[in-house]
């Protein structure tokens, strides 16, 4: 078969928690070539978590983008790299980082004492909005007068095209040090930072420069959540986008502004459409530990990545399930507050492995339900995204947990799919977004069974009452 021509594909590189995903992508939106490249994740203790930027941020971004590169005949018009935020490291001249890459939640970018200890009473969202530039603070106390401090985008980018760009939704991670103009010089100077040591901040969809060698163009480094939302076709009001990473991210989709404390809204792509909901570390690291204990082997009898899976028979007493409560890093939305703990409740000496599991998995749709009930919406189904969207137990359990049906994403890499997306502008192969919505395609509809789904709202009761007021 002839490879498909580089000039009428773009490129997207996902740098995840626990690896770097690749995909090529034709004008039509469908994936021509994909690469997948894990790397271990860093918890040196419960409060942190660190990646060897070197590896995950500068090598694997361009062994994936070479992988997928070498599938196409000739140069792809375009790429960009999304990650996860907010994330740091420092660099030297040659853009190689110094230290590890700090991730999201590590208490070393905490608004904490001289101890660490998390101030009393911080319990809403405004202490994530600045988490970047406490994270900037962090880096220059360990590495001062460093060439560069700069978040995993650009590392990546930089890496690429000798560019350290990131978009301005990327820049706005860092608080009020990036206040839409551009940097706060000030605020920078108060930290001993020079505008220069920073990324370079480019319009979203903008080139800012080209893969070295090539006439490959290379857009600012963007925000993977946002990149799941172009493209997962979540688009309509009662959507909920639920994003399966190793961290769950949940927006639901209306068309009616609020705020709710410790949720987050912003304006949806679509105009007149609002999403509301944060991050959960109900996600793929709380599951994958939680499977672990059982001695299950990593989200088992997951959907094949280009069709759907065959129905699954159920076992089991839909009552003898416990509760997780899944806190093993804190948590994030609605709560904030990085002291909370996992526990386990109602288990019995009849339950086994799979109970556990089970009841992992409902954790995450409990979340799920949590975050819609508070923001008031009406929700009518769960768009699921993500590598863990293709385990079918855990989507099932999802769609119980809810009460709603869950439509898996065809394509799991949502968040490179998406940055795919972006580079075609970058390119100036599109404009807007208007043609986004063409490459969303579901696969399997997972609809919640009635006697699961009634014992599941008993337990999420329980998980309401168990877990933390507020």
């Amino acid at each position: 078969m002839k490879p498909p021509k580089g000039g009428d594909c773009t490129i997207g590189v996902d740098v995840g928690t626990t690896s770097v995903k690749a995909v090529a992508v034709n004008a039509e939106g469908k994936v021509v070539a994909r690469a997948r490249l894990p790397h271990p994740v860093g918890t040196p203790s419960a409060d942190h978590l660190e990646h060897d930027a070197v590896r995950a941020w500068r090598r694997d971004p361009r062994r994936a983008f070479a992988a997928v590169s070498a599938a196409l005949d000739g140069p792809a018009a375009g790429i960009v790299v999304t990650s996860m935020v907010p994330s740091i490291t420092a660099v030297n001249r040659r853009g190689v980082p110094q230290l590890p890459g700090l991730l999201y939640g590590d208490s070393r970018a905490r608004a904490s004492g001289p101890e660490g200890v998390w101030e009393s009473g911080q319990r809403d969202n405004g202490g994530e909005r600045d988490e970047g530039a406490r994270m900037l603070s962090w880096a220059v106390g360990q590495r001062p007068g460093a060439a560069g401090y700069w978040p995993c985008q650009a590392v990546a980018t930089n890496a690429l095209c000798g560019v350290p760009a990131v978009d301005s939704a990327t820049a706005s991670t860092f608080g009020a040090l990036h206040a839409g103009a551009g940097w706060d010089l000030a605020a920078l100077a108060a930290l001993g930072v020079d505008e220069r040591q920073l990324s370079v901040v480019t319009p979203l969809g903008s080139p800012a420069g080209t893969v070295t060698g090539t006439p490959t163009k290379v857009g600012g480094g963007s925000i993977d959540a946002f990149c799941e939302q172009i493209v997962a076709g979540a688009d309509r009001p009662g959507d909920v986008l639920a994003i399966f990473g190793a961290t769950l991210v949940i927006w639901v989709v209306t068309e009616d502004w609020v705020e709710v404390p410790g949720l987050t809204s912003f304006p949806g792509t679509v105009p007149g459409q609002v999403m509301i909901g944060g991050p959960s570390n109900a996600g793929g690291l709380f599951a994958d530990w939680a499977q672990s204990l059982a001695g299950g082997t990593r989200r088992s009898r997951r959907l094949p990545a280009d069709r759907p899976g065959a129905d699954e028979e159920r076992s089991g007493d839909p009552h003898r399930v416990p509760v997780w409560l899944p806190y093993l890093r804190g948590e994030r939305a609605p709560f904030h507050d990085p002291r909370l703990r996992a526990s386990l409740h109602g288990l019995d000496i009849t339950q086994g492995g799979g109970s556990l599991v089970r009841a992992a998995y409902e954790a995450s749709g409990f979340v799920i339900r949590r975050i819609v009930k508070r923001s008031g919406a009406t929700a009518h189904r769960i768009v699921a995204t993500g590598g863990g969207s293709r385990s079918v137990p855990w989507m099932q359990a999802v769609a119980d947990a809810t009460g709603l049906p869950v439509d898996a994403v065809a394509v799991p890499e949502g968040a490179a799919l998406g940055a795919s997306f972006l580079a075609r502008m970058a390119a100036g192969l599109e404009s807007d977004f208007a043609a986004s919505g063409t490459w969303a395609a579901h696969g399997r509809r997972i609809d919640p069974d009635p006697a699961w789904a009634a014992a599941a709202s008993e337990r999420y009761a329980a998980f309401e009452s168990l877990g933390p007021a507020g």
